[in-house]
C-alpha cells in the first residue's frame, strides 16, 4: 500500500467518524464546573474580542508573565494561529524569541531542525517538554522536531531561558526549557476542515472535530485532529510526507477532580539531507540537496527515513482537602528506519564486495519507548505554599547500523552480517528527580522560593557491536546530584514585577562516554551550570515590556583524550555565558502594534577565552502588526548575528558565519458569523523569507571522505495559502 492511498483511506475514515459523532453528540455552550488550573485560557483576560484585540498583551508575539521568576518568552495561540506556517515545527515558531535562532533549510517543517540554539546552548543542552512531559533521545537528549506535534494542536509555547526552580524537571535543565502546551477542547461542538497550498508543491489537508460539552458523558469535552501534509521541499529531491493524529479529552469527576486523556500519533517519510559543500552550492545552486541519478550515492531513492512516533498520557488532577494532587502517567515512542548512501557528497568512490561500480550505503534503525510518571502535590502552609513531587522515567533504546549495497536493493555489504555491522546496541536510561520547594510570602508583594531537587540517573549498555570501538560491551553506571535553587519575585505594582534567581542547572552525561573499550577508566561528573539572573516585567493595556540580565557559569565540561588504545572521558574547564535580553509590544491604536526584541550574547570558553560554536553574538526582531475586526496582518523580521561553525583542535573558532535577516509576511481574514459555507471561515496568506535570502547560515558537518565542510543555506522565498471552515 503506498503512503498516498493510506492517507486518503484514513482521512475518509476520520471524516465519516467525525460526522457520525457530530450527529450523535448534543451541542451546548455550557462549560464544566471545575477548572483546577488544567484548562488554560487561550485569551488574555475577560472582555469582548474587540477589547482584547486592542491591547498589547493580546497582540504581543512574545511576552513574559508577570509571575515569571526567570527570563521567559510566552508565545500564545493567537500568534501561532496567525503567523506559524501550517506545516511548521515548534522550532520554527520559537525562533521569534530573543536569544533563539534556527532556520528550516527545506522550508517550514520540511525537515528536522538544523542548528536550534538558545543563548548559545545547542539542542540536547536544554529541555523540550510537551504538556510538562520531558521527551528526548536518551543517548544525547536531542529532539526530533518533525515527529510529534504540529501548530494546529499547539496552544502555547513558553521559552524559559534558565534551569527553572526545583520543580522544573528534565534531563537537560542545563540551558533552559522550551515548554509546548497542547490546545484545549472547545466548549461548543464544531467540525473544522482546513487546507493549505504553497511553494514546492506543498499542501496540507486536515480535519478537527470538537465534541463540545457532552452532558450525557459527565460534561466531557474532547477533540480529534487529523493532518496530512506533503512537500517537495526547498532543496532538490528533498520530499516529505507526513500524517499526524491528535486526540484530547477532559472530564470533570465531581467538583474537585479533572481527568485528561491525550494521544498523538505521527508517521513520516522524508528524504535525508546532510548538507552541501561550497563546490556543490556553486555548481548546482544554494538549493542543492540530493539528485536523481541511481548510480550516485546522493540518489534520493537511497537517502530516506521512515519514522513513526506516538505520545500518550493520562492526567488526574484533584483537590483533596487542602492538598492539590496532580499525577500524570505517560509513554512516548520513536521508531526510525533510516537509509543513506555511503558518502552522498561524492568524495568516496563507488564499490562494494559485489562490484566496483555498485553504490555503497547504510541502513540504520533507532527504536525506543519511554514510560514515566510525574507526581506533584501542593498545599498552603504557613505564610506560603509548599510544593513537592517526583519525576520517574525509563527509556529503552535499540540502535543498529549496517553497511549495504544500494545497487542490489540493500543487500548486506560484508562477508558476514557481523562484518557489515557498524553498531548493534541496546541501552537504557532511568531517571528519578524528587523535589521540594516553598513559596514563602513574607509580605503581600514579595515571594521567596527556595528549593532543592535530587537528580539521579542510571545508564546501561548491552552492545554486541559498540559504536566507535566495534567490540562488545556490557556496562552500567549511575550518577546523582543535588540541585539547589532560590528565586525572589517582587510585585512593584499590579502590572509591574521584578525577579532575581540563583539556580543550578545540569546535563546528564551522554551515552557516548560508553563508546570506549573500558568506560570504567573514565571519571565523569554531570556538566553543571550556576545561573544568576535578574529581570523585570511590565504589562499594561498599551505596552508589554520585559528585560533581563544573565550570567551562567558552566563547569565540568566533558572532554576526551586517547591513552594507548583507550579513549578516556573526563571533566575539564567550562564556559561563561552572559548577556542582556529585552522584548516589547506597543499598541499604537486603530489596530496597529509595534513589536521588537533583542539580545546581546556572549558565550566563551573559560580556558581559551574563545567564542563557542553556533553561539550568535546577538539577535534582533522587529515588526508591525495590524489586527482589527476580521483582519490580521504582520511583517516581522528576525536578525541573527555573527557566529562560528566549529572549533579547531587548539580551541580557535573556525568556519565564520555571516549575520542574516529573514522577514516573514502574514495576512488573514476571518468571516466571523458569516452565513452559509463560510461560517467562521478563515483565509490566510503567508510569505516566508520575503526578501529571498539563500546564503549559507550554518555548518552542517563534514564529508566522510576528506572532511570537507558541509553547509546549510537559507531556503529562499516561499508562499502558502490556507483556508479553514467552521461547520
Amino acid at each position: 500500500m503506498n503512503i498516498t492511498g493510506f492517507t486518503r483511506n484514513k482521512l475518509t475514515l476520520v471524516i465519516l467518524t467525525s460526522l457520525a459523532a457530530l450527529s450523535a453528540a448534543p451541542m451546548t455552550q455550557a462549560g464544566s464546573a471545575i477548572d483546577l488550573g488544567t484548562v488554560q485560557s487561550n485569551g488574555t483576560g475577560s472582555g469582548t474580542t474587540a477589547a482584547k484585540q486592542a491591547s498589547a498583551p493580546y497582540q504581543a508575539p512574545t511576552k513574559a508573565s508577570l509571575k515569571a521568576t526567570e527570563p521567559q518568552s510566552q508565545i500564545d495561540q493567537h500568534f501561532i494561529e496567525n503567523n506559524a506556517a501550517p506545516t511548521a515545527n515548534y522550532t520554527d515558531i520559537v525562533t521569534i524569541a530573543p536569544s533563539v535562532a534556527d532556520v528550516a533549510p527545506n522550508g517550514p517543517g520540511g525537515m528536522e531542525s538544523q542548528g536550534l540554539t538558545m543563548r548559545g546552548f545547542q539542542d540536547g543542552q536544554f529541555n523540550v517538554t510537551f504538556d510538562d512531559i520531558p521527551f528526548s533521545d536518551s543517548n544525547d537528549f536531542t529532539h526530533h522536531s518533525t515527529n510529534y506535534f504540529m501548530p494546529q494542536d499547539t496552544g502555547k509555547i513558553i521559552v524559559d531561558r534558565g534551569p527553572g526552580n526545583a520543580s522544573t524537571i528534565g534531563d537537560a535543565t542545563f540551558g533552559g526549557t522550551i515548554a509546548v502546551q497542547s490546545r484545549q477542547p472547545e466548549d461548543v461542538a464544531a467540525l473544522t476542515p482546513y487546507a493549505s497550498f504553497g511553494s514546492h508543491k506543498s499542501d496540507l489537508f486536515g480535519l478537527r472535530y470538537d465534541t463540545g460539552v457532552l452532558k450525557n458523558l459527565g460534561d466531557t469535552k474532547a477533540y480529534i485532529n487529523y493532518k496530512n501534509s506533503s512537500t517537495n521541499g526547498a532543496l532538490t529531491y528533498a520530499a516529505q510526507k507526513r500524517q499526524n493524529l491528535v486526540f484530547k479529552s477532559e472530564t470533570p469527576i465531581g467538583d474537585n477532580t479533572v481527568l485528561t486523556l491525550f494521544g498523538m500519533y505521527n508517521k513520516i517519510h522524508q528524504n535525508v539531507l546532510i548538507g552541501a559543500t561550497k563546490a556543490q552550492i556553486t555548481q548546482f545552486g544554494p538549493n542543492y540537496g540530493l539528485n536523481n541519478d541511481p548510480t550516485s550515492q546522493a540518489y534520493y531513492g537511497y537517502n530516506y527515513d521512515k519514522i513513526t512516533a506516538d505520545l500518550e498520557y493520562i492526567d488526574l488532577k484533584s483537590l483533596l482537602g487542602s492538598w492539590t494532587i496532580d499525577n500524570k502517567l505517560y509513554t512516548y515512542a520513536y521508531h526510525h528506519a533510516g537509509f543513506n548512501g555511503g558518502d552522498p557528497n561524492g568524495e568516496t568512490p563507488n564499490g562494494t564486495i559485489y562490484g566496483a561500480n555498485n553504490v555503497p550505503g547504510q541502513r540504520m534503525s533507532m527504536n525506543y519507548r519511554s514510560f514515566g510518571d510525574i507526581f506533584r502535590v501542593a498545599r498552603n502552609l504557613g505564610p506560603g505554599r509548599f510544593k513537592a513531587g517526583v519525576w520517574l522515567d525509563r527509556q529503552k533504546n535499540t540502535r543498529t547500523q549496517y553497511e549495504i549495497d544500494d545497487t542490489l536493493g540493500g543487500l548486506i555489504n560484508g562477508t558476514s552480517l557481523l562484518a557489515a555491522t557498524d553498531r548493534n546496541m541496546n541501552d537504557s536510561l532511568i531517571t528519578a528527580q524528587p523535589y521540594a520547594e516553598y513559596d514563602w510570602k513574607p509580605t503581600d508583594r514579595l515571594t521567596v522560593t527556595p528549593g532543592v531537587k535530587l537528580a539521579y540517573f542510571h545508564r546501561t549498555i548491552n552492545a554486541l557491536v559498540n559504536q566507535k570501538t566495534g567490540n562488545p560491551l556490557y556496562y552500567a553506571q549511575s550518577w546523582s546530584k543535588a540541585l539547589p535553587s532560590i528565586s525572589l519575585h517582587y510585585k512593584i505594582e499590579n502590572n509591574w514585577t521584578a525577579y532575581a534567581q540563583w539556580a543550578k542547572g545540569f546535563l546528564a552525561p551522554n551515552l557516548n562516554i560508553f563508546y570506549t573499550a573500558d568506560p570504567s577508566l573514565s571519571q565523569v561528573s554531570p556538566e553543571q551550570t550556576t545561573n544568576t539572573q535578574i529581570g523585570t516585567v511590565w504589562q499594561s493595556h498599551a505596552l508589554t515590556l520585559s528585560a533581563d540580565l544573565y550570567h551562567i557559569d558552566f563547569n565540568n565540561k566533558v572532554e576526551s583524550r586517547k591513552i594507548g588504545s583507550n579513549t578516556i572521558f573526563y571533566n575539564a574547564g567550562g564556559a561563561v555565558y552572559k548577556g542582556a535580553e529585552a522584548e516589547a509590544t506597543y499598541y499604537v491604536g486603530q489596530g496597529f502594534s509595534l513589536y521588537g526584541n533583542g539580545s546581546i550574547n556572549s558565550a566563551k570558553d573559560k580556558t581559551t577565552g574563545q567564542w563557542l560554536p553556533n553561539a550568535p553574538d546577538r539577535t534582533y526582531a522587529a515588526g508591525l502588526i495590524f489586527n482589527q475586526g476580521s483582519y490580521y496582518a504582520s511583517l516581522i523580521a528576525k536578525h541573527v548575528g555573527k557566529r562560528y561553525g566549529d572549533l579547531a583542535g587548539n580551541g580557535t573558532p573556525i568556519e565564520p558565519l555571516s549575520p542574516y535577516t529573514v522577514a516573514n509576511l502574514n495576512a488573514s481574514y476571518t468571516f466571523k458569523g458569516a452565513a452559509g459555507p463560510l461560517h467562521d471561515a478563515k483565509l490566510s496568506f503567508q510569505v516566508n523569507d520575503l526578501f529571498n535570502k539563500t546564503s549559507i547560515f550554518a555548518l552542517a558537518g563534514y564529508t566522510g571522505g576528506a572532511n570537507t565542510p558541509l553547509y546549510w543555506t537559507l531556503p529562499g522565498r516561499s508562499y502558502s495559502l490556507s483556508l479553514s471552515i467552521g461547520l
